[in-house]
């Protein structure tokens, strides 16, 4: 890495990038991080997606939707739902 005159850098450039110039300036270079874990160590890697519950048919029809939210699961986009059920009590809500 050379400084030109501290307004370019230029940088070393794989293989990959060997066509490209390879002068940069110093507003766009910035300092590199092995990894996330080195740059944030207490961020949670991945978090678990919430357990997916099957609602029973003799649930009923649902009376409310309170919330609903979209969530990618598998590389698929699901919605999931919490409703308020019909004749129901409230700890019995998914």
């Amino acid at each position: 890495m050379h400084a030109w005159q501290t307004i370019n850098m230029e940088v070393r450039l794989t293989e990959e990038f060997s066509r490209k110039n390879p002068v940069f300036p110093v507003s766009l270079v910035k300092p590199y991080f092995q990894t996330e874990e080195d740059k944030f160590p207490s961020r949670k890697k991945n978090p678990t997606p919430p357990e997916i519950v099957e609602v029973e048919d003799s649930a009923g029809p649902a009376k409310k939707i309170i919330k609903a939210r979209k969530i990618g699961l598998n590389g698929k986009d699901q919605r999931q739902y919490l409703v308020i059920f019909n004749y129901q009590t409230a700890d019995k809500d998914k």
